[in-house]
């Protein structure tokens, strides 16, 4: 492997650590305390955040890290002990991450942006959103946590 393949590698292994941090902490407290808040603050609250979180450090990280497991793809045909590794969690960190999110957070989040969060037929909307956004945002951490662990075993091969 070479110094430029191992920088990539790298990198991409840091930004899967930091959007698993990310996500870990929505499906391991966020999205319960916002459950537990009346019903119209847990929504106003989840609007707010799916605005702020369209920002420079959270995109860079989260699709950089996309693009970064794509370069990671191009970079490991070399077919080195390490290649199976980082083969392995560029595609966990694409599909089962950024595809999850696309695919999957990013649909419910439109859903939810023109709810009325006051309106009482917002609740059940709210409480479907909670158990699916949840659910979908643990595989993302999984996801990107497993392939954190894959690149960092490549690379001490």
């Amino acid at each position: 492997m070479n110094a430029m393949t191992e920088y990539v590698v790298i990198l991409t292994l840091l930004g899967s650590g930091i959007v698993s941090g990310v996500f870990f902490a929505f499906s391991s407290f966020v999205m319960k305390s916002l459950g537990r808040l009346p019903s119209s603050e847990g929504i106003a609250a989840m609007q707010s955040i799916n605005v702020v979180v369209i920002n420079p450090s959270f995109l860079g990280a989260f699709m950089g890290t996309a693009l970064l497991s794509g370069a990671v793809l191009v970079l490991t045909t070399d077919g080195g002990s390490s290649a199976p590794f980082f083969v392995s969690g560029a595609l966990l960190y694409i599909v089962g991450t950024f595809l999850v999110t696309v695919f999957g957070n990013v649909p419910l989040n439109n859903r939810l942006a023109v709810v009325n969060a006051v309106d009482a037929s917002s609740v059940p909307i709210w409480e479907d959103y909670l158990v699916r956004w949840t659910r979908l945002n643990t595989v993302r951490t999984t996801a990107a946590a497993a392939a954190a662990f894959l690149f960092a075993v490549g690379l001490a091969m």
